[in-house]
């Protein structure tokens, strides 16, 4: 690939899902592009990098950005990813829940949710909490991810048993049943718990018609620029309810002159209560 080409892709990319490609990534869109052109898929046909970017440049349905979003994004996760917020959420937020929320109404976004360990762990743990409180709780959780992909696998909620060692033993027998010698699956009751939908961050206007109580946004915005990540944390903001909790990953920061969100602890902040 050229890197007249490349700056192509990289121009795309930034304007569409606000990733950046710095030139020391060009070896990893050129081996992400080789998998579209040699499996026999639809871009196949346009032969090379240079043939699929003129393709992608003319091209207004946006059929063929999602074939490049599948390609560049990145969906490395695993159950219980830095553990210390999920402690901080069991803990500190669902009780926090229950004392506030007056309509039994539980809002939470679980956005770049990737292949689903993040937004399952979410509601295993709000199926602790409200289970036994009785039918008033509504706690089913927002989960997105740019990837049609990776959706249809977390749908699935299928994972290799060993990835789950470190689950604890009561989530293991109440919540994964197993379905062959290497594999469990989440149980249908809490897989009903996740609505699953296709979502660009990069979508000027959020279309929710109510803000969420807890947002976790994480490992995701290391990917964006200054001011992306910024007018991002300005919709998070616009987006929780007073006294929220937004999540983002243990290398994010924010910076509060931007938004007048408390600090609580790392990667962790609160939109004041009054």
């Amino acid at each position: 690939m050229d890197r007249e080409t490349f700056q192509g892709y990289a121009a795309i990319v930034t304007q569409e899902f606000g990733i950046q490609l710095p030139p020391e990534k060009q070896a990893l869109l050129e081996s992400r592009l080789y998998r579209l052109f040699t499996d026999g898929g639809p871009v196949a046909a346009y032969g090379d990098a240079r043939g699929f970017l003129k393709a992608l440049q003319q091209d207004h349905s946006g059929r063929l950005l999602q074939y490049l979003a599948e390609a560049i994004t990145t969906h490395h996760t695993f159950f219980l990813r830095e553990a210390d917020h999920f402690r901080y959420y069991r803990d500190t937020v669902l009780p926090w829940l229950a004392e506030s929320i007056r309509d039994g109404d539980v809002r939470t976004w679980c956005a770049a949710c990737s292949t689903g360990q993040e937004s399952y762990t979410l509601a295993m743990l709000l199926e602790d909490f409200f289970g036994l409180r009785g039918g008033r709780w509504e706690k089913t959780l927002l989960a997105t991810d740019l990837s049609q992909e990776v959706l249809d696998f977390a749908k699935e909620g299928v994972y290799p048993s060993q990835a789950m060692q470190d689950l604890p033993e009561h989530w293991r027998r109440a919540y994964f049943h197993r379905i062959d010698a290497g594999h469990e699956r989440v149980t249908d009751h809490i897989r009903n718990q996740v609505l699953y939908r296709r979502f660009n961050l990069m979508n000027p206007v959020f279309p929710f018609r109510k803000p969420f109580h807890v947002i976790f946004c994480r490992n995701v915005m290391i990917y964006f620029d200054a001011p992306t990540r910024a007018q991002l944390v300005r919709q998070f903001y616009d987006f929780l309810v007073p006294g929220g909790y937004l999540f983002l990953g243990h290398s994010e920061v924010i910076d509060r002159q931007i938004v007048p969100l408390d600090y609580v602890m790392p990667s962790v902040y609160r939109r004041p209560l009054a």
